[in-house]
């Protein structure tokens, strides 16, 4: 039976989660088949982990706070000519319990028990508290 594993990785340059939504809703941001997708340079070596169940976890502003699930990987051709990795993704946002993060090149695989809970859905359209807020709450047991 295969395992499953998670991606972590930063969102740079998104200020919440509803600009991360928008980037990703952006035709820009997505394959001929309309799903987002996140293009990178190195392929996933744990693959099969990934694509059973797998999601990428997004650190925005310090603060690890939302998921999307990994529906495939794709192989895709720079504007260089060098193969890169398209990691497709649902386009549905899960908000997770924030966890505070230092900063990192590149992604990291985060096994499912390091893995932040989602919020309950009676949660997932509370407005979003400053990134730094909510950590500082998260660390204290209030979120």
């Amino acid at each position: 039976m295969t395992k499953t594993t998670h991606l972590i990785k930063l969102s740079v340059g998104t200020e919440d989660i509803a600009d991360l939504d928008a980037w990703y809703r952006d035709p820009r941001s997505q394959g001929p088949d309309g799903l987002p997708r996140h293009v990178t340079r190195m392929w996933p070596k744990r693959e099969a982990e990934l694509l059973n169940g797998g999601s990428i976890y997004w650190i925005i502003k310090g603060v690890l706070c939302c998921r999307q699930r990994v529906v495939r990987l794709d192989e895709v051709q720079g504007s260089d000519g060098i193969a890169r990795c398209a990691i497709v993704l649902d386009p549905t946002l899960h908000r997770t319990a924030p966890v505070q993060r230092s900063p990192f090149q590149g992604w990291r695989y985060l096994s499912p028990a390091d893995a932040p809970p989602d919020l309950a859905r009676a949660r997932s359209g509370d407005d979003d508290l400053p990134p730094a807020l909510s950590a500082a709450l998260a660390d204290i047991g209030l979120l």
